[in-house]
């Protein structure tokens, strides 16, 4: 479907210390957008202004942060803004049954509930201005779930069925909602994700204790089978801009090999089948 082009070319965008986000950031800018590129930590704002942005302190998981984030880009661009990029997330390994209560909630709270929050803010926006383009970046896990990764493949899948609702409801509206969809790509979300499980994972009280270690391990420092699909963060950055740039922005914009074969595997083959695949790796991975 055709929508507006966007007029005042600019974008927020969260997530912005490294990877994905920061070389969006990059990719925009020198693109010809004015970019207000987000970030927690003091070192990495600092860096961000260093480089010429105009960073934004966001903790998308504060309310009160996201107001006051929102505030700010406005003041600073004349009541405008272009569109807004959905990058800030985090993945939290382990089992199921060895997360606890707060580990799932802090999932949804920055990868689902933050988020929305943010764009629901932005909404109003767009809508009086005449234009405004969404895009989130999810994942090949939400479209096909992952063992051992099922909290964040669950916050995916959440955020797949917000965005597919959202799209519609705003369809009378002048705003486009994009999903991206990456598979493996080289930033730091893999080595972060060890870090997550070895800090806040009771590993010597489950079953998978040890092989939580040799994971956790691999995830650091390579050696994950899916490390010879990786593509740089750029290749993520690409798919974002032809989503804010496009007259005719894609639905669904899929990166990397195992992103397709992940997106097939879930239309087409039976769940059955689909089991037997995540069982072997499983058993190879964990058993």
């Amino acid at each position: 479907m055709k929508v507006p082009s966007i007029e005042n070319r600019s974008v927020l965008v969260t997530g912005c210390s490294s990877g994905i986000g920061r070389a969006t950031a990059e990719m925009l800018r020198s693109a010809g957008w004015r970019v207000f590129p987000t970030a927690r930590a003091a070192a990495d704002l600092d860096a961000l202004r260093q480089a010429g942005f105009d960073a934004i302190e966001l903790d998308v998981a504060s309310s009160e942060s996201i107001a006051t984030a929102v505030e700010r880009v406005l003041a600073e661009n004349g009541g405008k803004l272009g569109a807004v990029v959905n990058n800030a997330g985090f993945g939290m390994p382990g089992a199921i049954q060895d997360l606890t209560r707060a580990a799932m909630r802090d999932q949804f709270e920055v990868n689902v509930f933050g988020l929305q929050e943010l764009t629901n803010t932005l909404v109003p926006v767009f809508r009086k201005q005449g234009y405004g383009r969404i895009v989130n970046i999810s994942s090949v896990v939400g479209r096909l779930a992952l063992p051992f990764m099922g909290i964040y493949s669950a916050s995916k899948f959440a955020l797949e069925a917000i965005s597919d609702a959202q799209r519609v409801e705003l369809s009378l509206d002048p705003i486009s909602v994009s999903l991206i969809e990456p598979g493996p790509i080289r930033t730091k979300f893999s080595s972060n994700c060890a870090g997550q499980g070895e800090e806040k994972l009771d590993t010597g009280a489950s079953k998978f204790g040890s092989a939580y270690r040799r994971y956790f391990e691999r995830r650091r420092n390579g050696g994950m089978a899916e490390d010879r699909f990786r593509l740089p963060p750029e290749a993520v950055a690409k798919k974002i801009r032809h989503a804010l740039e496009s007259p005719r922005p894609k639905i669904r914009y899929l990166v990397t090999i195992p992103a397709y074969l992940g997106a097939f595997a879930a239309r087409f083959l039976p769940a059955g089948w689909i089991d037997r695949l995540m069982v072997g790796h499983v058993k190879k991975r964990f058993g």
